[in-house]
């Protein structure tokens, strides 16, 4: 039986490396205790003492140095906690540490308001009396920008206060979708009993056996179902959080306000929706390709993974995975590579799934710790590319807080989807140039083609649907399980129009976590249309005979480096890459029908 393994049961060089934080548990119970103290200190200060430009600079510093505190106690709790959702006492351990984020973040939450009270003007004054504010210039012009959306002291202490009740609807699906939720048992095309979980139904669902991939499908949506009443509630308390809090902060929608915490214009949004759904024709043309080449009548929901070459699923075990992503980023430049190897043997990584174990996969880490990265690694070219993926936002976090001071090692997540995008690309690159194994070629181009279709247009569909669902929040409407699967399962048709779209496939935004970060995963959209661009300028002056990165490499590591010393769009001019139109999303479909052409040659 395809069983998922205890953690007790996984070999010590496949985890992360915990103990890089603190030795033991005990170690972290005296850091929490370390914390409570610096949290306490920070809180005995009010707006009061914001008086001249030397207290200013104290009062920051204090503030980052109990964050930075905070951070590293809440960094490990969280990570021991998604190693088994279903340990309480590393939820417990986890439940402090967030209670104790929301009482620093409403300890410090006076600064704000207290720097609001000056202008531009009074601004450049302190900067001239007082030289060690110059690196935090950025932060307080940011600070200053904010200014009509801040409100009074004691209802900014009140706003930090709630966050961990605002933030609950999130950790409940969590515990729900990863420690309650049990997916059943299903039979494969061999008589084998293969257990389905959140981390292995993709590749499930890849299987070249139809009736199997069905038979999945339907298992995995009918277990959905059952907690269908919670996971609405939990979504829609979501949705209302985040309306309430965007009116508490004078904003005319959520949209708005979780956009302009990273100054990106709302435009830069709906010009991403309405380029994607002005060409989903080409979406179209991938659905038509893969329905003929499976020669099916219709093209089901339960099709859209499968490979369009019939084969089965190539292995790349962990060693193979680790040799090509090595290889692939040799054009960011030796000491790059060199930093992602030395990452790979140290303990960054956890690799394979296990019982209880967080779904999905992702790079964590603070400013004074090694990046990392949770995977549930299953031996297959998707694992591979999701590897790639995560080192680039583990490299970004390192490259940040090498160059930058903590107040902007916090960098946007809409820079931090170009960081792993560019990573996958480089990686698609690196493959179709180097391997000769034909059927392997094919299912990178594939994979490719696969990851494009979910960043650029699955993403952009959920945005639409999150854009959808808070508008309807905020004209006073209920988002019962009914609504938002009729909303969703429209918006499938529209996104899949060759393809059927079923009962089962509208439930599909049950199993979505990104949904309760809202706003969120546009980002994964953006960043690809840009990391395309990068990757081909970073490709084409890379010398492969003496291995000299070009000037295009040297752009893409200072951007790297800045981490949140500027806004996304000023960023993004240091790689030439102009997010407030639609052109770079236009460029980027362009080279996903060029790689369809590719496909259909070869069928």
């Amino acid at each position: 039986m395809a069983s998922v393994p205890d953690r007790s049961d996984l070999d010590d060089a496949d985890t992360w490396n915990l103990e890089s934080i603190y030795a033991s548990d005990d170690d972290w119970e005296a850091a929490f205790e370390d914390a409570q103290d610096a949290v306490a200190t920070l809180d005995e200060h009010d707006e009061s003492d914001v008086s001249d430009a030397g207290a200013l600079l104290e009062l920051l510093e204090l503030r980052d140095d109990t964050m930075r505190t905070v951070s590293q106690v809440v960094t490990y709790a969280r990570l021991r906690s998604d190693e088994d959702t279903r340990d309480q006492e590393y939820q417990a351990m986890k439940g402090r540490a967030q209670t104790l984020s929301a009482e620093a973040k409403s300890a410090a939450s006076f600064l704000e308001p207290a720097i609001q009270q000056w202008d531009r003007d009074d601004l450049d004054g302190l900067l001239a009396e007082e030289p060690g504010l110059d690196h935090y210039e950025f932060h307080l012009e940011d600070v200053l920008r904010m200014k009509p959306h801040t409100r009074s002291p004691e209802v900014e202490e009140l706003l930090a206060d709630l966050s961990e009740v605002t933030g609950s609807p999130g950790d409940i699906y969590q515990l729900l979708a990863n420690a309650d939720l049990t997916f059943p048992t299903v039979e494969d095309p061999d008589g084998e009993p293969v257990e389905i979980s959140q981390a292995n139904l993709t590749n499930l669902l890849k299987r070249p056996d139809r009736e199997f991939r069905q038979t999945v499908h339907e298992a995995y949506y009918d277990e959905w179902e059952t907690v269908r009443n919670t996971v609405g509630a939990s979504y829609e308390s979501s949705v209302t959080a985040n309306v309430r809090l965007a009116e508490a902060r004078n904003y005319d929608t959520a949209r708005k306000a979780a956009l302009d915490g990273s100054n990106v214009p709302v435009s830069v949004y709906d010009a991403l929706v309405e380029t994607v759904e002005d060409n989903l024709d080409v979406l179209h043309r991938h659905a038509e390709l893969k329905r003929d080449a499976l020669e099916v009548d219709e093209l089901q929901m339960w099709d859209l993974y499968a490979s369009m070459t019939g084969e089965a699923e190539p292995e790349v075990t962990w060693a193979d995975a680790t040799d090509h992503v090595l290889a692939a980023v040799e054009p960011l430049g030796d000491e790059y590579r060199d930093r992602v190897a030395a990452g790979l043997e140290g303990g960054w990584v956890d690799v394979y799934e296990n019982e209880g174990k967080r779904s999905g996969a992702y790079s964590a880490g603070t400013y004074d710790t090694q990046p990392f990265v949770l995977m549930n690694y299953q031996d297959d070219v998707s694992s591979m590319f999701t590897l790639a993926h995560e080192l680039g936002h583990s490299m970004h976090s390192e490259l940040t807080n090498d160059a930058q001071p903590y107040v902007y090692s916090d960098y946007d997540i809409f820079v931090a989807e170009v960081a792993s995008t560019v990573n996958e690309t480089l990686l698609t690159r690196h493959l179709l140039d180097t391997v000769d194994d034909e059927a392997f070629r094919q299912r990178v181009l594939e994979e490719y083609l696969e990851r494009f279709r979910s960043t650029l247009f699955r993403q952009t569909m959920f945005a639409h649907f999150e854009q959808e669902t808070h508008r309807l929040v905020e004209n006073g409407e209920s988002l019962t399980p009914d609504r938002l699967d009729e909303l969703y399962g429209d918006l499938k048709a529209d996104y899949y129009d060759p393809a059927v779209v079923d009962d089962r496939i509208a439930r599909e935004w049950m199993r979505i976590p990104h949904f309760y970060w809202a706003f969120y995963v546009y980002q994964y959209a953006t960043g690809i249309s840009a990391a395309v661009a990068i990757a081909r300028d970073i490709a084409e002056e890379y010398d492969d005979a003496t291995g000299t990165p070009g000037d295009a490499t040297d752009q893409y590591l200072e951007f790297l480096s800045r981490g949140g010393r500027g806004y996304p769009p000023e960023l993004l001019d240091v790689v030439g890459v102009d997010v407030e139109s639609g052109e770079a999303v236009e460029a980027a479909i362009a080279e996903y029908d060029e790689r369809l052409d590719d496909v259909a040659k070869t069928l």
